[in-house]
């Protein structure tokens, strides 16, 4: 059950239900503008199938979160990625492909002039520690980091490393960031969302506004939601725990060498050595030697 006035864009109903309806799709418009270059912005957007299957069965498909084109015949993949994925880079690059090769056109008239293809990825995780930035536009540029190919770009958005106060708010994008953040802490609209867009969201997105169907999809979806952060959040814990119980035993086996050293010293015999410091005889004779 929901216990937040404002349903959670990070589960895949919130997410669908803020930016994927077509009759809402001035706010998906509207928020792809706030975090994409001044030159590259969206009038109008079409929404299409978000399950792209591979030229050979032998492939492996690709299945977005959302996939849109503008009025120009340009694509755009927007993806949200709720925790660290080992090559996330990588599968953000795969998708891009699938774009890239439903352009080719049969016969011999073809010129191979493609329409640009942007991925976006929003993401509830850190993958970048050492870099302050987290609003990164990508492209690829040559050895004299000048852009080489112009209609390719991934945006990535490391939702966890912007940190402003409501107080800080100052442009439409640090909106958008504060309310994908802060959205389920809301109890009220707050007055620096006074946009209409964001009234739009926050209205769209209130639970008890939703169809009594919505609703129980929803809560399943949440349930799902909390299950999955749950088990991230165990298995970090596991990883904590292990390293520490590893650094304890690299901590005692260090004690117990040099209390072997210590002991030989003291003229002690090796099975001593072994029966006072819980070493092996195969390990305190490797002392020896040493």
């Amino acid at each position: 059950m929901c216990t937040s006035r404002y349903i959670n864009p990070f589960t895949d109903f919130g997410f669908k239900k803020i930016f994927g309806e077509e009759a809402n799709k001035d706010i998906l418009i509207d928020f792809l503008n706030s975090v994409l270059p001044a030159e590259d912005q969206i009038y109008d957007l079409t929404y299409k199938s978000t399950e792209h299957l591979p030229k050979n069965d032998t492939d492996r498909k690709a299945i977005y979160d959302l996939y849109c084109e503008n009025d120009q015949g340009e694509k755009f993949i927007v993806e949200l990625q709720r925790a660290e994925q080992t090559h996330f880079k990588d599968r953000t690059i795969y998708y891009s492909s699938f774009p890239i090769q439903e352009q080719a056109k049969r016969g011999k008239g073809w010129d191979y002039e493609l329409k640009a293809v942007y991925v976006i990825s929003i993401m509830d995780f850190i993958f970048d520690e050492t870099d302050e930035d987290f609003h990164h536009i990508v492209q690829l540029k040559n050895q004299k980091n000048k852009v080489f190919y112009d209609k390719l770009k991934f945006v990535y958005l490391e939702l966890p490393k912007f940190r402003k106060l409501e107080k800080d708010l100052k442009t439409n994008f640090d909106k958008w960031l504060y309310l994908l953040n802060n959205i389920t802490t809301f109890e009220q609209m707050p007055s620096v969302l006074k946009e209409h867009i964001f009234r739009k969201v926050l209205k769209l997105a209130e639970y008890t506004a939703l169809p009594k169907a919505d609703q129980e999809l929803y809560d399943e979806d949440l349930k799902r939601f909390r299950d999955y952060v749950n088990t991230l959040d165990t298995r970090e814990e596991k990883g904590r725990r292990k390293g520490r119980e590893e650094g304890i035993e690299i901590g005692e086996k260090k004690n117990a060498i040099e209390n072997a050293k210590n002991f030989l010293q003291m003229g002690l015999s090796i099975e001593q050595v072994a029966k006072g410091t819980g070493l092996t005889i195969a390990e305190v004779e490797e002392l020896v030697k040493k």
